[in-house]
């Protein structure tokens, strides 16, 4: 008999395969997970996979399709999907399609990577069908229930837990080391050349100010690459255009987020989840308003904080003091670690402090059913009758859920030269498409202004 598999998680992006294969292991801590990657433009590569701290084969990359062929087929406990919106409604209802009545199905739970600052009711939507929405604090439990409620769909699925990746050495001065400053960009907020350019420009002046700090530039990508979002204009190359270049103390970095922050005496952002991870570790945080306090830039999130500053005040020396009740409410407050070095709970979260306990006992609960009814998402043909099929179609699944021609997953007996092949072929492909998104959109655009 074959080994039972416990845990799967299906993530879209670098950033996503991070969260899911944490919350997998939170949810069903003796298992590996065993792990997918939809095929699609953000699919990630080696090095951006061995960046997020999650160690573990290279996961296996599918289609929409040919997931649900393979959760069909094996035998698992728990999917965790960690995706964008639409593709979790098309996974939902493509279960929906596997399991058209009550059936020893795998259970299905999905939630978001980080702050949830735009299209919240359309998010969660999508979401709605799987048996567990995470939420990562207290206010987007109580935000999420609203929404659902809101339409009169069912809220049972709403679990509060916190963000996985939070934990991390508490903050220690300097003392005798550099005081570093880190300013962790983002792929799209803001998405102009200017706006980009003058965010790093302070960044460097910063640098020149204080000769004696370290000041570094993290970054998400290496030109080429995506994340979750597109990157028009790479803070490489805006840092190759800067007049004499960086100065000195000033440079750009890769690496895993956790790490860079080992030694961070100051996180500067616009609205990145970065801020979470540093303020859960108790190192000053500035969330700048240089360009000013937006939906768009996602740092009203941040509002009542106290961390939203400038980078006039910075280069002055203010170092922000976070709100302990802010911080409570969003499930980010320090916490004493436990054995192995993962993060503990954070005040407020559910479950005994426990941040996963509630979590951990839906799953059981479900598990113990002999069935579950089908997954039940709210978006149907007669809810959303010019939404649904759109986004299905994009999955290539038909308005009920089953693949359309064409879609099924790939033979099982295809050799290994021509799946190298076909890695091959999608690789070059996707480099195309992403240098016409980094290199010759952005020349269109600006031929088409004069």
């Amino acid at each position: 008999m074959p080994e039972r598999k416990s845990v799967a998680v299906l993530a879209d992006s670098d950033t996503r395969w991070k969260w899911g294969a944490l919350t997998a292991r939170r949810l069903v801590p003796d298992h590996q997970p065993a792990g997918y990657l939809l095929r699609g433009r953000a699919t990630p590569t080696a090095r951006q996979l061995g960046e997020v701290g999650v160690r573990g084969d290279r996961p296996a990359e599918v289609t929409c399709a040919e997931f649900l062929a393979e959760i069909g087929r094996e035998r698992y406990d728990v999917v965790v999907l960690a995706l964008v919106g639409g593709a979790v409604q098309a996974v939902l209802h493509g279960a929906r399609a596997l399991w058209p009545g009550p059936a020893a199905r795998p259970v299905l739970v999905t939630g978001y990577v980080g702050v949830v600052y735009e299209k919240l009711a359309d998010g969660l939507l999508l979401r709605h069908g799987a048996d567990l929405v995470l939420a990562n604090s207290r206010h987007d439990a109580e935000r999420f229930r609203a929404v659902y409620e809101g339409v009169g769909a069912d809220a049972g699925a709403v679990t509060e837990t916190a963000l996985p990746f939070l934990g991390g050495a508490p903050y220690a001065p300097a003392g005798g080391r550099p005081h570093r400053v880190v300013f962790a960009v983002q792929p799209s907020v803001p998405e102009g050349r200017a706006d980009r350019a003058y965010l790093l420009e302070r960044a460097a002046g910063h640098a020149r100010l204080h000769p004696e700090r370290e000041v570094l530039i993290k970054l998400r990508s290496r030109p080429g690459e995506h994340t979750t979002h597109l990157e028009e204009q790479p803070y490489q190359r805006l840092a190759a255009r800067i007049p004499g270049g960086l100065p000195p103390n000033c440079r750009l970095v890769y690496g895993h987020m956790g790490e860079v922050l080992d030694g961070t005496d100051l996180l500067v952002t616009v609205s990145s989840t970065a801020a979470l991870e540093s303020l859960h570790r108790s190192i000053p945080t500035a969330v700048l308003t240089d360009l000013g306090i937006r939906e768009a830039l996602g740092n009203h999130h941040f509002l009542g904080s106290g961390c939203l500053t400038s980078w006039d005040r910075l280069d002055a020396g203010l170092l922000p003091h976070a709100d302990p009740g802010w911080l409570a409410s969003q499930g980010v407050l320090p916490a004493p670690a436990v054995p192995g070095g993962a993060p503990g709970a954070a005040p407020g979260a559910p479950a005994g402090g426990d941040a996963y306990g509630a979590a951990r006992a839906k799953v059981a609960a479900l598990l113990a059913a002999p069935r579950l009814p089908p997954p039940a998402p709210y978006y149907t043909l007669t809810t959303a009758p010019g939404y649904l099929p759109g986004i299905l179609a994009r999955h290539r699944l038909a308005p009920d859920g089953t693949p359309l021609p064409g879609a099924a997953a790939l033979p099982a007996r295809e050799s290994a030269l021509r799946r190298r092949l076909r890695a091959h072929l999608r690789e070059a492909a996707r480099g195309a498409y992403r240098h016409g998104v980094q290199r010759v959109a952005p020349v269109i655009r600006r031929m088409g202004e004069l």
